[in-house]
């Protein structure tokens, strides 16, 4: 079997793994970091969304070998295990961006990605259309949205952008 290594949340990371070996797969069952969700198998849901070389990418349709050396960041890595939340994490928190929690990892994910991309200005329809990827089954979205404005502006104080990237 080939040999894959990657940087995962900050830690290096080397493994021999089968070529068809998807990105959510070797995460969830090679590392056991279960918090990258696997919602349809066919990057529709967004539920898998982890940072691949500080880009947000749907880990489901992304072969782990096809990323050799690469950095990944999932939800478990955004903040620091012993710190404080993520600004992102802790505004989902405040505004009640969750019900089931299913989704909320790869929205949280998706929602970094947006703010380094697009600002911390963002405005309802900016986030509507970002999130176009991700699906919530259980929310209208309106606290997913008002969740990721207040993320957004919480990103702009600095904390947790190094954990981001």
């Amino acid at each position: 079997m080939p040999t894959v290594s990657l940087t995962v949340n900050g830690k290096a990371v080397t493994a021999d793994v089968d070529p068809r070996t998807l990105l959510v797969q070797f995460l969830r069952e090679h590392l056991r970091l279960t918090g990258t969700h696997v919602g349809c198998d066919t990057s529709q849901c967004g539920a898998c969304v982890v940072h691949l070389d500080g880009k947000a990418v749907k880990s489901c349709t992304t072969l782990v070998l096809s990323i050799n050396g690469s950095s990944v960041t999932t939800i478990e890595g955004l903040a620091d295990a012993n710190g404080p939340l993520h600004p992102m994490q802790e505004a989902f928190r405040q505004n009640h961006g969750l019900q089931c929690g299913y989704c909320t990892p790869g929205m949280i994910m998706a929602a970094v990605d947006m703010v380094n991309r697009k600002g911390n200005d963002l405005d309802d329809h900016t986030i509507r259309k970002e999130l176009d990827g991700n699906l919530c089954r259980c929310t209208g979205y309106h606290n997913i949205v008002k969740s990721i404005a207040a993320g957004a502006r919480a990103m702009a104080g600095g904390a947790g952008q190094q954990a981001a990237e």
